[in-house]
């Protein structure tokens, strides 16, 4: 561990990856069940997301503690040779559960052309960022979308109907980075509201309304209201459309039909994730390296005139935090210090 200031501290990864897995371990978790969650918050906190990195350790132990989530879960996988694997996480973290499928869903999109990973019961806590990286480290393209808990009214309504309900989306490119967006169809994630709730400040405009429905920048009246999608009914659309792929379609549950399952315990979302990928050499119809190279191209065409490709900064966070490790705010530290025994 190094200081970086009187405010953080920066940890080696390998570091970073034995604490966080430690504090798991102490939670009663397995330890697949623990390397695998520590994998994912590390990569957050690699990549400077400090709404989905070790933070989600406080979290997640405040969703054992709530008594829903099994502990020792081994996820099922059922792949029968078509273009759908299912897994059933038997109400267990989602990591896990995506790890386990992820080998049948790529030969499933080989052998195919497109393969759906259909996960159900899983407590989802994370970033899908990661996800969609580790389908495109296999050349494939990549879509993943969860509902969460009904915390965002639609676009015209003041009621919490819909959950942040992300999506991600990766492209394989040459060289070590694929092209990946991730972002929640809320006007800011649920992550980045407790963040803001935890600091004491204030919420960007337009981000959500009080329980009277008048517009706040208040973390704590948000929640206790609700949140905006982004874009007005254009987000709004996208999320209902996520309810839909991601739940009624897969046979999970939906946003709201995951916080009647939750009673008030404050866990992490119980519910469903649909990951789609698409093999290029399948689908381009001959000659795919030509097609990447026009792919290329429009990916010169935006960074060329100064714009900047999603995942930049990320991207270049996590070459800092590969050289002289991960900074971790010193409070939230200390806190995972103290939840690590």
């Amino acid at each position: 561990m190094t200081t970086t200031s009187t405010d953080s501290v920066r940890i080696p990864l390998a570091e970073l990856q034995d604490l966080a897995c430690r504090v798991l371990l102490r939670q009663g978790l397995s330890r697949p069940h623990a390397e695998a969650m520590a994998r994912t918050v590390v990569a957050g906190q690699r990549d400077d997301c400090q709404s989905h990195g070790v933070y989600r350790l406080v979290t997640c132990a405040q969703t054992i503690r709530a008594g829903k989530v099994d502990l020792q879960a081994e996820p099922a996988v059922a792949a029968t040779g078509g273009a759908v694997v299912q897994v059933d996480a038997r109400y267990g973290f989602s990591p896990l559960a995506f790890e386990r499928g992820l080998p049948a869903l790529v030969e499933a999109a080989r052998t195919q052309g497109v393969g759906a990973l259909v996960i159900r019961h899983c407590f989802h806590f994370s970033a899908l960022w990661p996800e969609v990286e580790a389908v495109t480290g296999h050349g494939l393209a990549a879509l993943a979308l969860t509902p969460s808990h009904a915390w965002v009214a639609p676009a015209g309504g003041r009621q919490p109907v819909f959950g942040t309900n992300p999506i991600a989306f990766g492209w394989p490119r040459p060289g070590p980075h694929p092209f990946v967006f991730d972002f929640a169809t809320s006007a800011i994630a649920r992550g980045d509201l407790e963040l803001h709730r935890r600091a004491g400040t204030p919420l960007p405009e337009g981000c959500g309304v009080d329980a009277q429905g008048r517009p706040s920048t208040d973390p704590v009246a948000v929640a206790q209201g609700a949140m905006l999608a982004f874009g007005g009914h254009k987000g709004s659309a996208l999320s209902a459309m996520v309810e839909l792929m991601a739940g009624a379609l897969i046979g999970d549950w939906m946003s709201q039909e995951s916080l009647a399952f939750d009673e008030g315990a404050g866990a992490a979302p119980c519910h469903g994730e649909l990951v789609l990928a698409f093999d290029p050499v399948r689908l381009s119809g001959g000659d795919p390296a030509a097609h990447q190279q026009r792919a290329e191209q429009l990916f010169a065409a935006i960074t060329g005139q100064g714009a900047r490709l999603p995942s930049q900064r990320r991207y270049a966070a996590r070459q800092r935090s590969l050289a002289e490790g991960a900074a971790v705010p010193r409070a939230l530290y200390e806190e995972i210090l103290a939840l690590a025994g």
